[in-house]
């Protein structure tokens, strides 16, 4: 796929992980998609380091180690999902405007761009940024970059009406037996899903998951348990999609993986 150079107002620019151990998780997820690392100081002491994750030398995402704070509030090693605003501080003043929470009031991040971190009304994390010197992941949709993003919901009416008034995003549904699924659509073209808790499901929390594309979803599955993770979904298909299997690495850290079908 050719390189991204800018992402649209209210598209799915980038992924982050804090982890308990960016050494380990940078080993993993490196024998798992064959990603290089960039690191960057982002702090005066040694553990202080942002790592981006290439594919070919292109940014797909990133990890930091967990700060001190998020390690004693007892908040777990975690994927982040970002969506790119035209502006921060409206978006943000927005959300809190639609019943939203502003956990982290929009900033500057160096010279890269403008950020926040927003909890929606029913408790899913997710971070908003403006983009100046970065623009965010430079690959999606192939091997080793995210090509999906998905809204576990125990309200999905609710959690619609906000995504749709803050980033204008439309909606195609569907339902089978036991499940409901509403794709996220940007200027008419997929970009995500949102689905409450299936059965058996109910006592997990709000939140947004990222998906990573593989070539092979079950050689991949297979991989990462070898590694270390733990198989939360086994390898299946979604009829006339494509294949996924949900993990969590070593530190416990849940994330996806996916093959279109036909590719």
């Amino acid at each position: 796929m050719p390189d991204v150079t800018r992402h649209d107002h209210g598209s799915f620019s980038w992924a982050e992980l804090a982890t308990s151990d960016a050494a380990a998780a940078k080993t993993f997820y490196g024998k798992l998609f064959g990603w290089s690392v960039k690191d960057d100081p982002m702090g005066p002491g040694p553990q202080d380091v942002y790592s981006t994750v290439q594919v070919s030398g292109k940014a797909v995402g990133a990890l930091y180690p967990m700060r001190a704070d998020q390690k004693e509030q007892g908040v777990p090693p975690h994927w982040t999902t970002y969506v790119a605003v035209k502006s921060a501080d409206e978006t943000a003043a927005k959300a809190k405007s639609l019943g939203g929470k502003v956990i982290s009031e929009p900033f500057e991040v160096m010279t890269f761009g403008r950020m926040a971190v927003i909890q929606d009304p029913a408790g899913a994390f997710f971070a908003i940024w403006q983009a100046r010197e970065h623009i965010g992941a430079q690959r999606v949709n192939e091997p080793g970059a995210f090509c999906w993003m998905e809204l576990l919901t125990p309200d999905l009416a609710k959690a619609k009406a906000f995504y749709a008034a803050l980033f204008g995003w439309s909606y195609k549904d569907s339902t089978s037996p036991g499940m409901q699924y509403s794709e996220i659509l940007l200027d008419g073209k997929p970009i995500g899903g949102m689905m409450p808790p299936m059965p058996g499901m109910e006592k997990m929390p709000s939140a947004w998951g990222v998906y990573w594309q593989v070539s092979d979803v079950d050689g991949s599955a297979s991989r990462a348990k070898s590694l270390g993770a733990r198989t939360l979904v086994e390898p299946r298909d979604i009829p006339n999609t494509g294949r996924f299997a949900v993990l969590q690495d070593p530190q416990g850290a849940a994330f996806s993986i996916y093959k279109q079908a036909g590719h």
